[in-house]
């Protein structure tokens, strides 16, 4: 009993003591730090909450400052004997070691983080790389129409009445950029009234597409009515070079005001003979008072976009035409040009229409019985309004464009004013 009293009673002083002592021992510990180390530990913490906050190591920067600073002022210490053998010696190096290539003076170096970021000047796209782009590009379509497209297509022949005026660049350079986008081999002939001109030649030779440039010495007129006959008579003169130069393909009535889709081109190689294609009216208003609430009182506004074209039934077959209503208009559609009032098409624009070259051959293989000769027709009727006039039974038209129900083209006519003087002639 006594031997285990007296082991309690150790043990209780031995813990008392220890108790006792650590205070001293933390005062000890404290007192061994300088105030420096604690000054550095404290700025070290606070570095390291900056580089949280702004995402990169400030530490390492205000050290490699500090530090960067100490060697800049201890350099100075150096004595003219130092410098002068470190001149010499840099000197040996660089005369037997090749020169080191420099980056440009433009180039720029960022330091994000831990590593570097060279900025070098965008340079402008190399005009050689750019062109054999476009030639891959081209090659790779060439090669999806060869395997997806039309097989064996035929040429396309365009024609295109015209005379200079003030909006004839406008309208033909929309016309020539469109033609210059079809993908198959294509033909132009450009019919001129009043003769040819140096302004349209020069203007056609910009396309680089094959370009039948003729005249007649008819002059173009003011008036809307005889402007759409004089334009008849211009096409068949262009059906005559057709048949004088045997061009075989595909016949396309392309007005120069007209926008075509490109998928015009696709379709009517799907033509046998004489094809029909839906045509869209934009017919513009005038801004009078007058006229727009003639509009407002038939309701044109609200009505969908006029439609010219094939009218079919549910097999698919042509049993019609859908036509322009010009009743609306009645009365207040413009007679000559400039005038500020709607431009009316005919029942059925000759843009509507494609047929097969052939047709109009003197002498062909295989002809239909159906057509009638191209001289006869223009002898028997002075003004032809469509291309209808040449065939004895109009219901052997084929409809296109998911018979009639897609629109391909776009007639418009926006002109000038008849005495507007720009350009020059």
């Amino acid at each position: 009993m006594k031997l285990s009293a007296l082991q309690q009673g150790y043990i209780n002083r031995r813990t008392n003591s220890f108790r006792g002592a650590s205070p001293l021992d933390a005062s000890v510990d404290g007192g061994a730090k300088s105030p420096a180390a604690v000054f550095w530990l404290v700025f070290h913490g606070l570095c390291c909450l900056i580089s949280l906050v702004l995402g990169f190591r400030f530490s390492r920067l205000v050290f490699f400052l500090l530090f960067s600073t100490n060697l800049y002022s201890t350099s100075q210490l150096r004595t003219a004997t130092d410098l002068s053998d470190v001149l010499t010696l840099h000197n040996k190096v660089s005369s037997s070691s090749p020169p080191i290539p420099q980056s440009p003076p433009n180039l720029t170096r960022v330091v994000v983080g831990r590593h570097g970021i060279l900025i070098r000047p965008w340079p402008h796209p190399d005009p050689a790389e750019v062109m054999k782009a476009h030639r891959i590009i081209e090659r790779v379509q060439r090669e999806q129409r060869l395997q997806y497209g039309v097989k064996n297509p035929r040429t396309i022949i365009v024609i295109t009445p015209t005379y200079v005026r003030t909006f004839q660049t406008l309208h033909l350079t929309g016309v020539m950029h469109s033609l210059m986008n079809v993908p198959y081999d294509l033909v132009w002939i450009v019919v001129e009234a009043g003769g040819t001109t140096n302004d349209t030649a020069s203007l056609l030779a910009k396309s680089g597409l094959h370009v039948i440039h003729i005249g007649i010495e008819e002059k173009m007129p003011i008036s809307w009515e005889d402007r759409h006959g004089i334009e008849a008579r211009m096409r068949l003169q262009a059906l005559r070079v057709v048949r004088e130069e045997k061009l075989d393909g595909i016949v396309v009535f392309a007005d120069d005001s007209n926008m075509h889709s490109m998928e015009l081109f696709d379709e009517i190689q799907k033509v046998k003979w004489i094809g029909a294609v839906s045509v869209g009216i934009l017919a513009h208003l005038s801004d009078s008072d007058e006229e727009l609430s003639v509009v407002q009182k038939e309701d044109v506004g609200n009505l969908p976009m006029p439609v010219q074209g094939p009218a079919c039934n549910s097999s698919d077959k042509l049993v019609g035409w859908h036509t322009f209503n010009s009743l609306p208009y009645q009365g207040k559609s413009a007679n000559y040009i400039g005038d500020r009032a709607v431009v009316l098409p005919r029942k059925l624009e000759w843009a509507g229409f494609v047929l097969n070259s052939r047709l109009v051959w003197k002498e062909a293989e295989v002809k239909p019985e159906w057509v009638k000769n191209l001289d006869i027709v223009a002898g028997e009727e002075e003004d032809i309004k469509t291309p209808l006039s040449l065939l004895k039974d109009p219901s052997v038209v084929e409809p296109l464009g998911s018979c009639g129900r897609r629109v391909l083209l776009w007639w418009l006519r926006v002109e000038a004013r008849a005495d507007s003087k720009f350009p020059a002639r």
